[in-house]
């Protein structure tokens, strides 16, 4: 479903990567390794086609993701290393907000549901500004509950998480994959998914 061909991407007059091929099916996980600086986040924001590649194509369901432009991107779902919230919204404005702009229209029970399986019962209606980094993430992270993507693009998503939320993180992608959902990552911590194989991309 998704197919990698040839990609090549630089920073400035630095090569990051290229000759780079690889493709992933439905049902399947990949992890992006590689030291950094190895252009591990620049490959997922190429993935995402917030970046141009300099050589090379991506292609979804056999047409390049340059040419599918809206229609990829309603299949897509970015979490990036950074939380992208706003911090004089409250939690449930942030999730109702960020699921808007990816065309959700969630409802308030939704999101409240959401929130709290991530953890965050009776902080749901507090500026996110007074909750812990690791609260925060786990704001971000809400996303997944309630999005219809079928591919999920994450960047370090167990930044700020304690060991309880490291495994619900977990189990929230096991669901995903046994939906035949597809996800691709990278994370300085360990990522189990039971029942997995996990396949590995490596950037020198």
């Amino acid at each position: 479903m998704l197919e990698v061909s040839n990609l090549a991407c630089s920073r400035g007059d630095h090569r990051l990567f290229s000759g780079l091929s690889f493709n992933l099916q439905p049902g399947q996980i990949m992890q992006v390794q590689g030291v950094n600086g190895s252009g591990k986040t620049s490959l997922l924001r190429t993935l995402c086609g917030f970046l141009r590649p300099d050589e090379g194509d991506i292609i979804w369901r056999g047409e390049s993701i340059r040419e599918l432009d809206e229609d990829y991107y309603a299949e897509m779902l970015y979490l990036g290393h950074l939380n992208a919230i706003k911090d004089e919204l409250s939690a449930l404005e942030n999730l109702c907000i960020s699921a808007g702009l990816s065309g959700v229209e969630l409802e308030e029970k939704e999101a409240m549901i959401a929130l709290r399986r991530m953890g965050l019962r009776g902080r749901e209606m507090l500026p996110t500004k007074v909750l812990s980094q690791g609260q925060r993430r786990r704001v971000a992270l809400a996303r997944l509950l309630v999005s219809d993507a079928t591919f999920w693009i994450l960047d370090e998503p167990l930044t700020a998480l304690d060991v309880g939320a490291v495994g619900l993180i977990q189990e929230l992608i096991g669901e995903h994959l046994a939906q035949q959902g597809m996800v691709i990552f990278t994370t300085h911590q360990p990522l189990h998914v039971a029942g997995t194989e996990m396949r590995t991309v490596s950037l020198s």
